[in-house]
């Protein structure tokens, strides 16, 4: 008898702690452009939040750290994507986002794409839609 294992389905969140969050909420809504899709109060006084590209199905946590966790600083591993390098680039540059000095081409096929670093310090990667 063979045994019928459960799939995950989807990525659904993922998390990045953060010391201050409504300073991370204004930049991740306000400078980057995505949605708050959740603000909830949970536990004694924390807020579970969620922002995400509009349509996107996974989400981005700006919560508060857990026990023993440390903030800042932390290459999240959460890669965006957007139809125009470049032009994203000089938006977050332009708005003072800590972006690398240039758009890495590497060619085919790797798109192009930079990292940038919230206020804390985390890092983020952008690369240009095929």
């Amino acid at each position: 008898m063979s045994k019928t294992r459960t799939r995950v389905a989807k990525v659904n969140t993922v998390i990045i702690p953060v010391a201050e969050q409504d300073k991370a909420i204004a930049f991740y809504v306000d400078t980057l452009g995505l949605e708050k899709r959740v603000d909830v109060p949970f536990g004694d006084d924390y807020r579970w939040v969620e922002v995400a590209p509009d349509g996107a199905d996974t989400t981005i946590a700006i919560c508060p750290p857990g026990p023993n966790t440390q903030t800042g600083n932390k290459d999240t591993g959460i890669s965006l994507q957007v139809g125009d390098v470049d032009a994203y680039h000089a938006e977050l540059k332009d708005a003072g986002v800590d972006v690398d000095a240039e758009v890495s081409r590497m060619g085919d096929p790797v798109p192009p794409m930079f990292w940038f670093r919230d206020p804390e310090g985390n890092t983020l990667l952008v690369v240009e839609a095929a």
